[in-house]
């Protein structure tokens, strides 16, 4: 045998699967398709509502799975993570405490996420929960100083790999993209101040697709905007931003479902355009989909399945001669971040008579004062747009898709206002 052929092929070999990891890492798209499950919830999760717990519970293997939760972002470990305990357990787990947070456990982050006990604990369980709090410390703790895995990441990612089921909220929730906010601004000074790698944004754990940006708390605090800045800055192709009491649970890495309250927004720029000249955030041809609770979408395809009660309810498409929209007050939204807003607008603009809709972002307190910087988002109808309303919910209830959204600075003159009593 030719000993000297044979170590040449190995380390050939070693050299192709190295060379092939590193691809699969830098490149989303060559990265192997998950065997397990992500629950991502937006936050503000209610303990009492068991839809979020019990599907954990069956991701995770059905009664007595082994859960893994991990209180790493809350500045009270203990007592938050005792909560969520306590809740998977009444939905039938076995659930337990990871003590790898930054107060109030006995031992540090660093010794635990190499601690050979706590890290085989994790590796047998088959679903993880990482509580809410501040997602810079769940990265902190999870990678080495030098950016590395540590084996208790490791562990968790063994758990997803194996069929396992990796949920978070809030915090928990902002870490499942490669990149996500780690301490921003308010979203309109985010907007006009842009975002920076390692201050604003950071590096997430990346257990979704890595063309997939994800935020949190979405609609509730308008943050769809800063979405689309840091998808902008980031070269993400799409986001999905999930409101509070909401959640989308993530099969087969593409294979979406929204369970809870409300939903989610799906930010798509594959199809945007920016125009540097401007000197600020700027958006051309951005477009929204707002999926509403037990509707689908699959991240691969984009291809939206509404909800059962929608299917069987109203279809509203612009181009059937059966579109009859009832609404003639143009639209016009002085504070298009403010709670839920964007996706109010979504539903009246499915029921307007022109089509389109604005809505404003400045500061109006610094407004009343003087002229002020802003931006106006600019919602549009085309032969895209698509939208199902039931009210089987006990609500207006829209799954809409498709809408043009246009972003650019303005000038807002001010003061904005005077009151009797200045005049």
């Amino acid at each position: 045998m030719n000993w000297l052929l044979v170590a040449t092929m190995v380390l050939t070999g070693a050299f192709l699967m190295s060379t092939a990891t590193s691809a699969g890492e830098n490149n989303p798209e060559a990265a192997p398709v998950p065997h397990g499950s992500l629950m991502i919830i937006g936050g503000s999760e209610r303990f009492d509502h068991r839809e979020y717990w019990e599907e954990i519970v069956e991701l995770a293997g059905g009664p007595g799975c082994r859960i893994a939760v991990f209180p790493t972002a809350s500045g009270d470990p203990v007592k938050k993570g005792g909560w969520v305990i306590s809740a998977l357990n009444k939905a039938g787990a076995d659930a337990f405490l990871v003590p790898v947070a930054w107060r109030k456990v006995a031992m540090s982050p660093q010794d635990a996420v190499a601690d050979p006990e706590l890290v085989e604990q994790v590796r047998e369980a088959t679903g993880v929960f990482l509580i809410g709090g501040e997602q810079d410390r769940i990265v902190k703790a999870l990678y080495t100083a030098e950016g590395q895995r540590t084996p208790m990441l490791e562990a968790v990612w063994e758990v997803y790999n194996k069929g396992g089921v990796i949920a978070g909220t809030s915090a928990g929730a902002a870490v499942m993209s490669r990149v996500m906010y780690r301490d921003a601004e308010s979203v309109l000074e985010t907007m006009v101040r842009g975002v920076r790698f390692g201050k604003e944004i950071d590096r997430g754990l990346g257990f979704l697709d890595g063309e997939w940006f994800v935020d949190q708390h979405c609609l509730v605090r308008g943050r769809f905007a800063r979405a689309l800045v840091a998808m902008h800055d980031q070269g993400f192709k799409y986001g999905i931003g999930v409101d509070e009491n909401s959640a989308v649970i993530v099969r087969n890495g593409k294979d979406v479902e929204v369970i809870g309250y409300k939903g989610a927004l799906v930010m798509d720029l594959s199809r945007a355009e920016h125009d540097p000249a401007v000197g600020k955030f700027n958006l051309k041809n951005a477009r929204l989909t707002y999926l509403d609770r037990g509707d689908r979408i699959d991240l691969k395809s984009l291809e939206v399945t509404p909800s059962e009660e929608k299917l069987e309810d109203e279809k509203l498409d612009p181009k059937s001669p059966d579109f009859r929209p009832t609404l003639t007050r143009p639209l016009f939204f002085n504070d298009i971040l403010a709670n839920t807003v964007v996706v109010d607008l979504m539903g009246k603009l499915m029921e307007s008579v022109s089509g389109e809709a604005t809505g404003l972002a400045f500061d109006g307190i610094e407004a009343r004062k003087h002229s002020v910087d802003g931006f106006e988002f600019k919602f549009k109808r085309d032969e895209d747009t698509l939208a199902w309303y039931t009210e089987a919910y006990g609500g207006d209830d829209y799954t809409v898709l498709n809408i043009r959204l246009d972003i650019r600075p303005i000038t807002i003159t001010g003061p904005l206002y005077n009151t009797e009593e200045s005049q």
